[in-house]
């Protein structure tokens, strides 16, 4: 019963992303999503902005923002010392015993869902300016996104479709590959590109008898995860890789992380910065 409660207070808070109730102009802020936390710094209000989580790193000047911990394990504790009017982020990275207790503490928590892709990524810009305001910035970044898009696909129309394998890694021990649902075989295949591997949904463990089998042409990482295995020479290291013809050609893709998955504003500029790579 305790369970089914918090999560009704959860999705009655999460009501309010819909624009149930317009926040005040002068509200202070803490946001708990890179993506959010970007959006409402494109809506003009950095300033208003007085904490966000770890993956809040965009513009460069949110890096100077309190943190409050990882969006996906935060406690009460940290949010309320700072005193915020509102708190949004994700409906799905607050779980509702947090949700409760921003409740408890009087504080207004405003939710938004993402989809991973270009509609998705416009109507999230669109939901956070109906809630906090700031209409034509998010007209503008709408506009950016489209004409960015647009130029990748004239592009990625004519060519050849690589196989793209993202490997998340963590140093040569924590090595998963994305299947299905996951923002990288969305912006793979918006890049002009085709995941390596399928029929699964979200994250797995790689295998060298599965990376061998899919014999991915490009293998894709984040900057931080080539960084922990030691660069491409440790890359290679990893069993299997030599095998496939990435590993052969040492077709090796590093990205940011946050600009890669956050499909944001930036989301235009995360698929031409891919799909260059991928050629």
């Amino acid at each position: 019963m305790k369970k089914i409660i918090l999560i009704t207070v959860l999705a009655i808070f999460a009501f309010g992303a819909k624009g149930a109730d317009k926040i005040p102009a002068n509200s202070k802020i803490v946001s708990l999503n890179g993506t959010v936390s970007e959006i409402l710094a494109g809506l003009g209000l950095e300033n208003n902005i007085i904490g966000t989580d770890v993956t809040s790193n965009y513009p460069e000047s949110l890096k100077s923002k309190p943190k409050v911990g990882h969006n996906r394990n935060i406690s009460a504790e940290g949010i309320i010392a700072l005193q915020p009017d509102v708190v949004t982020g994700l409906s799905t990275e607050i779980k509702p015993e947090l949700a409760a207790q921003l409740k408890a503490a009087g504080i207004k928590l405003v939710l938004f869902t993402q989809d991973f892709s270009a509609d998705g990524t416009r109507k999230l810009i669109k939901d956070v300016s109906a809630s906090f305001g700031g209409a034509p910035q998010a007209a503008a970044m709408i506009k950016k996104l489209d004409t960015d898009l647009a130029a990748v696909n004239k592009v990625s129309k004519s060519a050849a479709k690589p196989k793209v394998l993202f490997i998340y890694a963590r140093g040569a021990g924590t090595m998963m590959v994305s299947g299905d649902n996951t923002p990288l075989n969305k912006i793979i295949q918006l890049a002009g590109g085709q995941n390596a591997v399928t029929g699964f949904n979200d994250y797995k463990p790689l295998t060298a008898e599965a990376l061998v089998a899919a014999n991915p042409d490009v293998i894709l990482l984040f900057s931080s995860g080539m960084e922990s295995l030691g660069g491409a020479a440790g890359l290679l290291n990893v069993q299997g890789i030599n095998q496939t013809n990435a590993g052969k050609n040492k077709k090796f893709v590093t990205m940011e992380g946050e600009l890669l998955t956050g499909f944001g504003p930036r989301l235009g500029q995360a698929v031409a910065q891919l799909s260059q790579k991928l050629k």
